[in-house]
């Protein structure tokens, strides 16, 4: 437990006990360490299909590297056939050239107490990335602003479940397009003392993110560990622009760890079929992954799998749905057995507000990531309408269901406290439990404890004015942002990063577009 803010901490009397009750207080759970198995719905043969068939699409149709002459020089120097900017890949080459990714690779925080481990048996639960909206409950459904994007990273620092303190968690639309990324690391930065990601929208503002880690960490940190994590998109199908690759070589090469992660539509960007989908994923995140450690044998990667299927009257996407599940779970075993640490799921829903729907399609999707082996959760909380929108509300719901995902993944107790046998001879036949020594012993960690539903009796609840969710929501993020203080940096680290992003500002004029 990190305690920012301790009073009354000398003496014993009642005031320093009333104070230190008081005090606010920020825990953050370690990530998940899964005790429990993966689902898998892929059986071997099933699986070699996939593979062979992922393989045979490199070698006849390729992918395309576009406006990236140096990306298609690697590719020829490791023997593959390229024809202008599509590049084919001879059976076996990627697969071989990406065994040199890491499995399992730490990601450091500044509190090194918050420091994460991607890959093996662990899963890492990351806030929503990328919508230009915000909504909240006082001010409906708006373009996003700096200040939202604070209030989000504020209440993704305050939130127990959440391990890392993600990237775009909004985009900040009062700021220059090309400045915007400055203001959201200094925020990470600053704000959190939790792992966070880099910038993937130009290679400068990749290079930029390596050069503020560097005045926060030290270079010579930097140069020996990963502390960035940075969502790198293929542009599905098959096509990997010189934007998100020239991203990915800064931070190959600078050793920091990028999520390889096609973007699929299913039926838009994709086949309609789950077979066919996977084939698709697994082709491009080999090419993607292999062409990472052309830049850098041993750069860490993350075999990413963001897939949803389509709506075929509207065109919308749609989440929570099976076939959505069956691709989560079969590329989780894809990543495994190409040895990586696998990034997908998350609190994915189409719903406009933070109602029945989203839930649903939130709880479904999150508990598909558990299950499916996901190491790196990805919009774990905070998204609404397929993206476009993060809900101030949704985002300490979702926050507060993440526990139920922390407790599932413990498995089940068979210890002598879990068998309980002291507890049962106490009892006996006919008693009661709620007074016997085991319970007295264990009850305040026996079940998961929600900090938001309610639980209460009908008439206290009416009484308290009926609220549902979204109210009881609300009135946690106000809270939870008053609370907020923030964790404790070197003021000269501080001053350098702020200078940092003021020299950076000052030395470009701002483009909107």
């Amino acid at each position: 437990m990190n305690n920012v803010a301790t009073k009354g901490r000398r003496g014993g009397g009642g005031a320093a006990r009333r104070a230190e009750r008081s005090a606010v207080s920020v825990e953050t759970a370690g990530f998940i360490e899964r005790r429990i198995p993966n689902f898998e719905v892929l059986d071997s043969e099933a699986l070699e299909i996939i593979e062979h068939n992922a393989e045979t699409l490199l070698e006849e149709i390729g992918v395309a590297f576009v406006e990236n002459p140096a990306a298609l020089e690697r590719w020829r120097a490791a023997g593959a056939d390229v024809r202008g900017e599509r590049v084919r890949l001879p059976r076996g080459l990627a697969r071989s050239l990406a065994a040199s990714a890491p499995a399992q690779f730490t990601q450091h925080a500044r509190n090194p107490a918050r420091s994460v481990e991607i890959g093996g048996r662990n899963m890492v639960c990351a806030p929503v990335y990328g919508p230009p909206f915000i909504r909240d409950l006082e001010h409906g459904r708006r373009y996003a602003t700096l200040a939202d994007f604070h209030k989000l990273v504020k209440l993704g620092y305050m939130s127990k479940w959440l391990h890392h303190s993600g990237g775009t968690v909004c985009e900040p639309t009062d700021v220059p397009v090309n400045k915007r990324h400055l203001d959201m690391l200094l925020a990470h930065m600053t704000l959190s003392d939790k792992p966070f990601m880099g910038s993937v929208t130009e290679p400068e503002r990749a290079r930029d993110s390596v050069a503020m880690c560097e005045v926060l960490f030290g270079a010579d940190f930097v140069a020996r560990n990963a502390v960035l994590t940075s969502l790198v998109n293929v542009n599905s199908p098959l096509t990997f622009d010189a934007t998100m690759m020239g991203a990915l070589e800064v931070y190959a090469a600078a050793g920091q760890a990028c999520i390889l992660s096609p973007f699929i539509v299913g039926g838009a960007m994709a086949p309609v079929t789950v077979a066919g989908t996977l084939t698709q994923v697994l082709a491009e995140v080999m090419a993607g992954v292999a062409y990472a450690q052309l830049v850098r044998p041993g750069a860490p990667v993350i075999f990413g799998a963001f897939v949803t299927s389509i709506d075929m009257n509207s065109g919308a996407p749609t989440f929570g749905t099976p076939e959505a599940a069956h691709i989560t779970y079969g590329a989780g075993q894809l990543a495994r057995r190409m040895g990586l640490p696998y990034r997908s799921g998350g609190a994915f829903n189409g719903s406009k507000l933070p109602d029945a729907q989203a839930g649903y399609e939130s709880a479904n999707s999150l508990n598909v990531g558990l299950l499916a082996g996901v190491n790196f959760m990805l919009h774990s909380c905070g998204w609404l309408e397929g993206g476009l929108v993060a809900s101030l509300e949704k985002f300490v719901m979702d926050a507060d269901q993440l526990g139920p995902l922390h407790h599932l993944a413990r498995g089940v107790d068979m210890g002598a406290t879990g068998q309980a046998m002291d507890a049962l001879r106490e009892v006996g036949p006919g008693g009661h439990y709620l007074g016997c020594a085991h319970t007295h012993a264990n009850f305040k960690e026996a079940f998961w404890r929600s900090d938001l539903l309610d639980y209460k009796p009908f008439e206290t609840w009416d009484e308290a004015g009926a609220r549902d969710t979204q109210a009881l929501a609300a009135e946690r993020v106000a809270k939870m942002l008053d609370d907020y203080q923030q964790p404790a940096l070197d003021p000269g680290v501080q001053e350098a990063l702020c200078d940092f992003v003021a020299a950076r500002k000052a030395a470009m004029p701002d483009a909107f577009a």
